[in-house]
């Protein structure tokens, strides 16, 4: 990092969605100067300055040229960003970098005269609900070791887990998050219908959804799982499909899901719990 990139650092952000919204605030927190805000919807980015002391609107990209800072991040949707890059005017020698999980760094090279960057925070975001930047792996690559120690250094003001992470493992990572976040909240969302058709709160499942989760954390998890499926239990499961009848697309998911349990169970080598009444 050269002196001219001496913490606190002056941020441009593109983007104001919820990644956007979460790390303005936190970047702020952190003592940086998050000078100017721009979103394709205007009014995203008037939101959002709001809680950003001293920031201001971007009001377009068409600029001769951006005004200068010391990293421009981009958080906006994976398939915007090559658009948003081949539509600003970065200065030369702009270090710029995106928060996407799966775009590889590659993307840059069709921007000359920047300096790419990744900057992925491994956490989901939703609006009005904060999170614990602290504990939030931030997964940084660059074109150039200069570029990587500057963001390295701005995701250790934010976080104590910041660390190199090629394209190939970022990648992979963001897969292993779809299952482990979003097809585990998609799945919850059932559980929840499920139960308020009885009138009980997803609550009930909290003391069970945290030992699921901590055993995982603990054990490697195909070795430790329990349930129907994998005690081959036919009766638990034919009482279960018949009450998943009316839903068809909840049954078929759980079909393959329990067909995917019993398959990974034949596999040699595996140790999976076999006393277990769930």
């Amino acid at each position: 990092m050269t002196p001219q990139q001496a913490l606190p650092l002056r941020i441009i952000l593109l983007g104001a969605g919820r990644v956007a919204n979460q790390l303005g605030a936190a970047l702020v927190q952190a003592a940086h100067q998050v000078s100017y805000v721009w979103s394709r919807t205007p009014a995203s980015a008037a939101a959002l300055v709001v809680h950003l002391p001293g920031t201001q609107v971007l009001p377009d990209l068409n600029l001769a040229a951006l005004p200068p800072a010391d990293v421009y991040l981009v958080a906006v949707p994976d398939a915007a960003i090559p658009e948003v890059l081949a539509q600003a005017q970065f200065p030369a020698g702009a270090l710029v970098a995106h928060t996407s999980g799966t775009v590889p760094l590659t993307v840059f090279k069709e921007v000359p005269g920047i300096r790419g960057g990744v900057f992925y925070p491994l956490q989901t975001f939703s609006m009005g609900r904060n999170v614990n930047w602290r504990t939030v792996p931030l997964c940084i690559e660059a074109t150039d070791a200069e570029a990587e120690a500057t963001l390295l250094a701005l995701a250790g003001t934010l976080s104590e887990q910041a660390q190199r992470v090629a394209t190939p493992q970022r990648q992979a990572i963001h897969v292993a998050a779809v299952f482990a976040c979003n097809f585990t909240n998609h799945l919850l969302g059932i559980s929840h219908a499920l139960l308020q058709e009885q009138q009980l709160p997803l609550t009930l499942l909290a003391p069970l959804l945290h030992e699921t989760v901590e055993k995982a954390l603990a054990f490697p998890p195909f070795t430790v799982q329990t349930g129907p499926a994998a005690r081959h239990d036919a009766p638990t499961l034919a009482r279960h499909r018949t009450a998943l009848a009316t839903y068809p697309n909840w049954l078929e998911l759980y079909n393959k899901l329990t067909a995917s349990i019993q398959l990974q169970q034949a596999k040699p080598g595996l140790n999976i719990e076999e006393a277990s009444e769930l």
